[in-house]
């Protein structure tokens, strides 16, 4: 599971989406959270950030209220569903990041890590978006999901499951609308653990109201 993650835009990188960033985000996200509206760039307008909802609102829903809105989606399931199998095919998108955050489990209580990659740079989460219409308002709700995989080596300790972190290289394939189904599986596997390293922090990222540079700092 993810469900907590930074995007912040001085971060450097060779991701698709860093240039975008410096241009289009002005306030750092320290601890972003589900619910929240954060940049996301996807198939269908890949040179722009837009701001999308964190927590997938399929468009079939009923209501904001019908339905508990999905915040990952497993790799290994995508196909046997049929809201994220379609999506998988139409509505996909590059969620960027420069770490996330999971709970070890310990003795003395949970303790958050940060996990990132070791140059620091920003990268990419793969994602998968949705439009919902509220027919009573008129309101268009945009929404995503990240995709989780098994963890790496380095994740494991700490938990089970990480989102999909997708290279520079993968970030291009996973927005191509002519990339085949198997092709687009292939990518959602786990990133590389000697590219990565982790940290504890603060246990002030347990409140998503904590949106300050302290929650970064190493314990």
């Amino acid at each position: 599971m993810c469900g907590r993650y930074s995007v912040i835009p001085k971060a450097k990188g060779n991701s698709r989406v860093s240039k975008l960033l410096e241009n289009h985000l002005k306030d750092a996200h320290y601890n972003a959270a589900p619910s929240q509206a954060l940049p996301v760039v996807t198939n269908k307008q890949p040179n722009e950030i837009q701001f999308f909802s964190w927590g997938l609102q399929p468009f079939w829903a009923k209501d904001v209220k019908s339905i508990k809105r999905s915040i990952n989606a497993r790799a290994e399931t995508l196909t046997e569903k049929p809201t994220f199998r379609n999506l998988l095919k139409s509505k996909r998108c590059l969620v960027p990041a420069d770490g996330f955050y999971e709970w070890m489990a310990t003795p003395q209580g949970k303790v958050p890590h940060r996990i990132l990659l070791k140059n620091d740079e920003l990268f990419s989460f793969a994602g998968l978006w949705d439009e919902w219409l509220d027919r009573n308002t008129g309101e268009v709700l945009h929404t995503y999901a990240i995709i989780t995989t098994d963890a790496n080596n380095l994740v494991k300790p700490i938990h089970d499951r990480m989102p999909v972190i997708l290279s520079p290289e993968a970030e291009k394939l996973w927005l191509d609308e002519h990339e085949t189904q198997e092709d687009l599986l292939s990518l959602l596997k786990p990133f590389e653990a000697d590219n990565m390293k982790t940290y504890p922090v603060s246990p002030l990222v347990n409140s998503p109201l904590n949106n300050v540079p302290e929650v970064i700092n190493s314990l």
